[in-house]
């Protein structure tokens, strides 16, 4: 057996290497596991409720997607959790169960043709709580040494190249919301490059008194204190956003690759990204939706798709009024009077962050599996300027051509396509 070596990939792109997802992972706030959230997505389930992990009573937002019945122990060894904080946890069990689904084992496999990219919006917040906690409350000397890496962004991804032995072109994305979107096209550059396997998407843990604290800032965090009222994007009534925890985690593999070793599913293919900033105010929303649609643009004309070939769009549904406004202008812009079907199962988790571009991806992979769109919850009168084909409960669909948005605080905008395996 010869000696694997970084030679064993090359920096030249090959456009005849194809991008496809072979294996998923999800731990969602309605749903740990794949399927489980699945059915509860479809089902119009939601996961967000009041703040449990600690108390918030005193804070303007009170409710959340949190993780619920989440046990670190079952993927991870007591070693590593004290090491690492709960995105990572997180994360490396979404990794087990997308390698599980693809039926994927790196042991023995070529190191270097294996390599991983995630993203993150806000690294590891419970751990650097309780570190800060003990600096101010005891004295420095109670500050751990695993803080110095467990809040890190790239914490997650070089645990699951640890893990896993990939030592190919690894790295972080960090592009808040947006940064989800943004590792899966990074992974597909990987993969034109001659890596083989690619482990990408995204989670997060945002729930806690400082990460509320810092999120609370955007002023687009919702304060209503009922579930079904506190997170209604592109309605009358839309309020703001509450943050959610989770996200998913994508096997991302060259087509030869997949094929050659007999991968058991291939759910869809990255065809084209965009991206654009709006380069126009750190907090205040663009007035309009042009960069969004320009990024839109982008992805269609990079996949080789027209707009009339989209099936399906999976918003960025932010919950702020103008935010909404600007992407509803953006896919008229785009899409003009067809009416594509639009929707955001995002509203049944809150908003994941850099975890929310790869879940809307889980869910536009499924629903093209599956032929089903799955729902936008609590949406029931559109706002003014809204005015589009919304998925308001799971319909059968035929769907094989799908656009991801999502968008990042401070001006990000993504758009990703993906299509339904011949």
């Amino acid at each position: 057996m010869s000696v694997p070596t970084p030679e064993s990939f090359t920096s030249l792109p090959n456009d005849d290497r194809r991008a496809v997802i072979t294996g998923l992972g999800v731990v969602a706030p309605n749903g740990t596991g794949t399927e489980a959230w699945w059915e509860a997505t479809r089902a119009g389930k939601s996961g967000i409720g009041r703040i449990t992990h600690f108390d918030a009573s005193q804070y303007p937002t009170q409710l959340a997607g949190e993780v619920d019945g989440f046990e670190a122990t079952d993927y991870i060894e007591q070693r590593l959790i004290v090491q690492t904080d709960r995105w990572t946890h997180m994360a490396l069990a979404a990794t087990q169960m997308a390698l599980e689904d693809a039926k994927y084992d790196p042991e023995g496999k070529d190191p270097y043709r294996m390599s991983v990219i995630t993203a993150s919006a806000s690294g590891g917040n419970e751990f650097g709580q309780k570190e800060i906690q003990n600096l101010w409350g005891k004295g420095p000397i109670f500050v751990g040494a695993y803080q110095s890496i467990a809040w890190f962004y790239a914490a997650t991804t070089g645990q699951i190249s640890i893990r896993y032995g990939m030592k190919g072109p690894c790295g972080v994305v960090v592009q808040e919301g947006a940064g989800g979107l943004e590792a899966l096209w990074h992974s597909r550059r990987n993969i034109r490059r001659g890596v083989d396997f690619v482990v990408s998407g995204a989670t997060e843990a945002p729930i806690g008194p400082y990460a509320l604290t810092c999120q609370m800032t955007t002023d687009r965090l919702s304060t209503a204190r009922e579930a079904k009222s506190a997170y209604r994007p592109f309605d009358a009534a839309a309020n703001g956003y509450v943050p959610g925890e989770g996200g998913a985690i994508i096997i991302v593999e060259e087509a030869g690759h997949a094929s050659g070793r007999g991968a058991p599913q291939v759910y869809g293919e990255i065809l084209g990204y965009g991206t654009t900033s709006d380069a126009y105010h750190a907090k205040k929303p663009t007035p309009n939706g042009g960069q969004l649609a320009r990024a839109m643009r982008l992805a269609l004309d990079r996949a080789d798709v027209s707009a009339d070939e989209v099936d399906a769009v999976f918003a960025d549904a932010a919950g702020v009024p103008d935010l909404d406004r600007a992407e509803a202008e953006a896919i008229r812009d785009v899409f003009g009077g067809r009416g594509v079907p639009v929707t955001a199962p995002k509203t049944m988790t809150g908003r994941l962050y850099a975890g929310s571009g790869a879940l809307d991806t889980a869910a536009a992979l499924l629903a093209m599996r599956d032929g089903v769109l799955p729902p936008t919850v609590n949406l029931s009168r559109p706002a003014k300027g809204c005015n589009l084909n919304f998925v308001t409960e799971a319909q059968d669909a035929s769907v094989n051509t799908v656009l991801v948005n999502a968008r990042g605080f401070g001006g990000f905008n993504s758009a990703i396509v993906l299509r339904r395996p011949a």
